[in-house]
């Protein structure tokens, strides 16, 4: 039996592990007791349920995404333009390496997502945020030309999908995948561009 105290984060990196090993079909809260040598009911005094518990894996590997994001833009100097690219190239290669690196790990993931639609909204809706900011951020400052920085927000996420939605997961093992991103994120800056700068 386990001599060291149990908590939450343990309990959820013990849940990846188990659904590395598993994937996310066969994985058990008796999996993961098993795991950390402790019953089941230890876990779900942590996690009332196994949705929940999946629930947390989805957020904190989200979480992690949102803190490289945010931290990829807060350098102070940056211009408008840099910033939107840092946080494109940022979020497209969190999402890359996690596919490349745990494929095991990001196809749980992606069902996970499915599963857990909220999370994936508000992570969504999080991102749609990051870009806004930077696009009104750009207007204000007369980097980007004029517009409704929700619009474009959803515009430039909708642009670059290929790059980030776990539906195109596929296309990130291309050889191309960087210079097709590159291209994408450069064809959008010149259309933000405010028309002083050309």
């Amino acid at each position: 039996m386990r001599g060291e105290p149990l908590d939450a984060e343990t309990i959820v990196s013990a849940t990846e592990e188990v659904l590395r090993r598993h994937g996310p079909e066969k994985a058990t809260v008796v999996d993961v007791a098993r795991l950390l040598g402790v019953s089941h009911g230890s876990v779900y005094r942590h996690f009332p349920s196994k949705v929940a518990l999946r629930e947390a894996v989805i957020r904190r590997w989200l979480d992690r995404v949102r803190d490289e994001l945010t931290e990829a833009i807060a350098e102070p100097g940056l211009t408008q333009p840099e910033r939107l690219r840092r946080l494109l190239t940022t979020m497209f290669a969190a999402k890359w390496a996690k596919a490349r690196v745990d494929p095991e790990l990001f196809a749980t993931f992606r069902v996970l997502a499915i599963e857990h639609s909220a999370e994936s909204s508000a992570h969504v809706d999080f991102l749609l945020a990051q870009v806004r900011a930077v696009v009104a951020d750009g207007i204000a400052s007369g980097e980007f030309a004029a517009g409704e920085p929700d619009v474009i927000a959803r515009a430039v996420l909708g642009a670059t999908s290929r790059f980030h939605d776990p539906k195109h997961a596929e296309d990130w093992r291309s050889t191309e995948i960087e210079a097709d991103a590159e291209a994408v994120i450069e064809l959008l800056l010149r259309g933000l561009r405010s028309r002083s700068d050309t």
